[in-house]
């Protein structure tokens, strides 16, 4: 009975983001410098992936191509099934609007807003209004909610960038590009924030793809993509900082091989 009639199988969901061949050059002739080569990659939705590698390898270029901030030479890069290179510039912008949200190494606040109204930005540049209940929980979840009347000089460092966190969650984007989030940080606040991340995968669905070089930060993913001379070359699911640094010495090792 079984094999006559197998059960249904799901659909496998379309990945938050997807480079098909994607290469990224600057320059032309003996000047041209490849950034990313031929870069097959794809981030499960609800999933919290880091991407790392040596400095030159293409991690940020990779970042910042899917996030559509800059446009691919060749290949294809899409968020959701939205192929950028398909856009115009002002549906590209509505896109990053809607779609995608950013936390990077610097805060970027706004000095004069309050965190309320840092967090609220993004909603506000798209004529929109926050939904109270996930504002609540947004605010709830990166612990702000005795902050929000402070301006940015007055939160710590950590503060501050819990306020970049709330800002990225607040639009629910379908993703979430962090790009060296702790690199301002001390190891306490960078935990914080680290975790912050984590439960917003675990506890709100959010997917976030993040660029790091510390092998500890890369730990709190749930899967580990490597790049090097502009290729993935590697993965690792549930990592921990052993088995990431163990990876990074031995491609270490490899690349001083004669």
């Amino acid at each position: 009975m079984s094999q006559l009639f197998p059960a249904p199988t799901r659909p496998v969901p379309e990945p938050a983001a997807r480079a098909t061949g994607l290469t990224k050059a600057y320059g032309t002739g003996q000047t041209r410098v490849t950034a990313l080569d031929g870069v097959f990659v794809e981030f499960a939705r609800s999933r919290f992936t880091a991407v790392m590698g040596p400095s030159g390898s293409g991690k940020s270029t990779l970042m910042h191509c899917l996030a559509g901030l800059v446009p691919v030479t060749s290949g294809s890069a899409r968020i959701g099934g939205v192929e950028l290179a398909s856009l115009t510039e002002r549906e590209l912008t509505q896109l990053r609007r809607e779609k995608v949200g950013f936390v990077f190494q610097g805060f970027n606040l706004l000095p004069t807003l309050t965190a309320l109204e840092n967090i609220t930005l993004p909603l506000r540049f798209a004529g929109q209004r926050p939904d109270p209940a996930w504002l609540e929980t947004v605010v709830a979840t990166v612990g702000l909610a005795g902050r929000l009347g402070h301006r940015p000089a007055e939160l710590s460092g950590g503060q501050q960038q819990r306020v970049a966190v709330a800002r990225a969650l607040v639009s629910r984007p379908e993703i979430i590009f962090a790009d060296e989030p702790t690199g301002n940080l001390d190891s306490r606040s960078g935990a914080e924030i680290l975790d912050f991340l984590r439960d917003s995968v675990r506890e709100l669905g959010q997917t976030v793809v993040m660029v790091t070089h510390d092998p500890v930060a890369a730990a709190y993913a749930d899967r580990v993509v490597f790049l090097a001379d502009g290729r993935v070359v590697d993965g690792l699911h549930e990592p921990t900082p052993d088995r990431v640094l163990d990876w990074m010495h031995q491609f270490e090792a490899q690349e001083h091989t004669p």
